[in-house]
């Protein structure tokens, strides 16, 4: 299995390097040179497996001969051994045909944590059979931060960097993020928005001397590593419903478009999705580009949904790539015009082939915390708010296909919001109880890319 970038200029490399590499050389994105099959009847074989049996043959297409067998399975089993639940990715029925993925029972409540936990696995191997040490950088609107240094802490042969925008995160999420107390831990709040952190990490990544002293990793949605660890759940979820002898629908709540784009893979991978469901809250660029062909930032608004207040959804070029006919000149040219005017305008053919996958639909503020109430009320579930911008917009696609609702975080990570909704506080696990006891250590850093790069170099290996 070779991996190219969406851009084209770029020689294919092994899943390894692009997962170690992170962003391509040219500035794109690594995809397969091709998409593996299942056939029904593979896909068939998955019912009554465990979650770790069904990631095994998912995954194991896409890795090729860097990790045999025996390796995968063991970062596989590893992966997922400190899961809060049996079932490790849950599904329940909210109403006739509507259904919620849970996605948050991993170490941080939050869907990140099926790409991270394997990820750091994986890193962890490859490291030790090099000898070498790395840096990963990456950018968070919340939830990826916490994920990737519960991943990586304590490691000996990786610091782990991460950038988030300050102010703009829940609580947990920053505590998440501010109180390990590991050395090789750094947490960055930069003055900005998340755009400006995922701005300024590809920056490092282009550039090539910094990149090179520092062994510079990344492990945002970018990796393509995280994507297909996320494909899994598409299968466990799809085949408890009766798959692949009937069809399903994903209802995604969407900001950097890796999640869904997961659920894209998985239906090239012969998985009978009809529908690909795009949910946004008030920063709606995506569902605005898939409606309108138009792509356009302009600024983003604070929301009660933090993890989703995105404009530049970097995942999307990788749907673009193959709207495209895997034009790499073509997807160059339009993340050059997003990088110097704010958007572009996507093809009418490529739209039309967008369009014939994913559908798309907004919730508002309003909207957000109504929904919380309503399922409160209605179901017995208490949602976070991205998950419930998920159910708001999947009610306008429920018929006789069942939709599964990507349940994306616990609610305790977002209690301000939950309770305002529904006048209930939703209390941290357990296992997180002293989280606000905690003492945090954070630097707060000015949105520029020099100060960002000697901050790191000062960091690594202190």
């Amino acid at each position: 299995m070779q991996y190219i970038s969406t851009r084209g200029q770029a020689p294919a490399i092994s899943f390894e390097d692009a997962m170690m590499s992170g962003l391509a050389p040219d500035g794109g994105l690594y995809v397969p040179s091709e998409v593996p099959q299942l056939s029904a009847d593979d896909i068939r074989a998955m019912a009554g497996q465990s979650y770790e049996e069904i990631a095994f043959r998912v995954i194991r297409p896409f890795v090729g001969p860097e990790f045999s067998d025996d390796d995968l399975q063991g970062c596989i089993a590893r992966a997922y051994a400190g899961f809060g639940h049996s079932a490790k990715a849950p599904v329940k029925q909210l109403a006739p045909n509507h259904f919620l993925l849970e996605l948050f029972h991993g170490p941080t409540l939050a869907f990140k944590d099926f790409a991270m936990q394997l990820i750091g696995q994986l890193f962890q191997l490859s490291l030790s059979r090099s000898g070498k040490r790395v840096t990963i950088v990456g950018a968070t609107s919340g939830d990826t931060g916490s994920a990737a240094i519960e991943a990586f802490r304590g490691l000996s042969n990786v610091d782990v960097c991460i950038l988030f925008p300050h102010g703009r995160v829940s609580e947990v999420q920053r505590r998440q993020m501010t109180t390990p107390s590991e050395a090789n831990v750094h947490a960055l709040a930069v003055e900005g928005t998340f755009d400006d952190c995922q701005a300024r990490l590809k920056d490092m990544f282009n550039d090539f001397a910094f990149r090179e002293e520092v062994g510079l990793a990344g492990v945002n949605s970018i990796n393509w590593a995280r994507v297909v660890a996320q494909v899994v759940y598409y299968f466990t979820s799809a085949t408890a419903l009766g798959a692949p002898d009937r069809e399903v629908s994903f209802c995604v709540p969407t900001g950097n478009f890796g999640d869904i784009f997961a659920g894209y893979i998985a239906q090239q991978m012969g998985l009978p999705i009809k529908q690909l469901i795009v949910a946004t809250n008030r920063n709606d660029v995506m569902h605005r580009a898939l409606t309108t062909g138009s792509y356009t930032t302009g600024v983003v608004a604070p929301t009660v949904s933090p993890s989703m207040d995105i404009l530049v959804s970097s995942n999307f070029e990788r749907a673009l790539f193959d709207a495209y006919g895997r034009d790499g000149d073509a997807v160059a040219k339009d993340m050059e015009a997003l990088k110097n005017g704010g958007g572009f305008q996507i093809s009418q053919g490529a739209l039309e082939g967008l369009q014939s996958t994913f559908v798309s639909g907004r919730c508002d503020e309003e909207q957000t915390l109504g929904e919380i109430k309503r399922m409160l009320e209605e179901t017995g579930e208490l949602l976070c708010p991205h998950t419930a911008v998920g159910t708001h917009v999947a009610r306008e696609f429920l018929g006789d296909t069942p939709v599964i609702t990507l349940s994306t975080a616990h609610p305790a990570k977002f209690p301000d919001a939950v309770e305002k909704a529904s006048g209930m506080h939703p209390p941290l696990p357990n296992r997180m109880g002293d989280l606000y006891d905690r003492e945090e250590r954070v630097t707060r850093v000015e949105n520029d890319l020099a100060a960002l790069t000697q901050l790191i170099k000062e960091r690594r290996g202190a």
